[in-house]
């Protein structure tokens, strides 16, 4: 195995904005390798979620970053995805409405309340791997990641996949508002001054607006496979899986 030292865990990143596919890549590929997951996003839901819950204004940075620090989150691995449990209970299905991701937006261009969650993330790195899904994991979170992938798509193609998953959850939207949001939070995203939303210099740009989720695993799994960051039991896995897909 090459890329982490003797003894660290390797680390794949995987950056992008919002309905690029990350989720269901980082999910997949962790999956398929047995490795740990860091859903970086999430944690900035929470974040929002908690304030919002406890009367906190999203606009001050300070008071944010105290609840960023005490947060009780705790991610649950299960078939259907990983299920998110704030101060023990289960806010999956809140964290991921819109006003979830637009409050996870805000929060996330506070420097202070990055600067509190940093620590938290980087301890996540543990062994036999992790796979780090977010928006400045290659840039910020884990510069010297094995293996740092930045996974794009064309904003109608995100609004279009983000209006089915909605739909599939019984929520009422409409696609032209969902557009017109991303197209919001990219701008605000990539413009904040604090890790904006940029590739990192090192990364693999791939865009997935013509390609299935599956295609997507299958090319990132090959790039895994040249770089060879994984332990034997890993590299058996992701083999196994290859073949499976053939």
């Amino acid at each position: 195995m090459t890329g982490a030292a003797a003894g660290e865990a390797p680390v794949i990143c995987v950056d992008g904005p919002s309905g690029a596919g990350k989720g269901t890549l980082a999910q997949s590929l962790a999956d398929t390798l047995s490795w740990n997951l860091l859903d970086s996003g999430a944690l900035y839901r929470v974040v929002g979620l908690a304030c919002l819950s406890g009367g906190v204004p999203l606009d001050q940075a300070q008071q944010v970053a105290v609840v960023a620090r005490s947060l009780d989150v705790t991610f649950q691995p299960g078939a259907e995805g990983v299920s998110v449990w704030l101060s023990g209970a289960d806010v999956t299905r809140e964290i991921r409405s819109e006003e979830g991701g637009i409050s996870a937006s805000t929060v996330a261009a506070l420097p202070e309340v990055r600067e509190a969650l940093l620590l938290r993330q980087r301890e996540l790195a543990r062994l036999p791997g992790l796979v780090a899904d977010g928006r400045d994991m290659g840039t910020v979170v884990f510069p010297s990641a094995d293996l740092k992938i930045f996974l794009t798509a064309s904003a109608e193609a995100r609004a279009e996949r983000r209006y089915h998953q909605l739909q599939g959850r019984g929520e009422s939207v409409n696609l032209a508002r969902l557009l017109a949001a991303i197209i919001e939070r990219d701008a605000r995203d990539e413009s904040r001054s604090a890790s904006p939303l940029v590739p990192a210099d090192d990364a693999i740009v791939l865009d997935s607006t013509a390609l299935s989720a599956g295609e997507v695993l299958s090319r990132v799994c090959e790039l895994v496979s040249a770089r060879a960051i994984m332990g034997e039991a890993s590299e058996k896995r992701l083999d196994s899986a290859e073949a499976s897909r053939q």
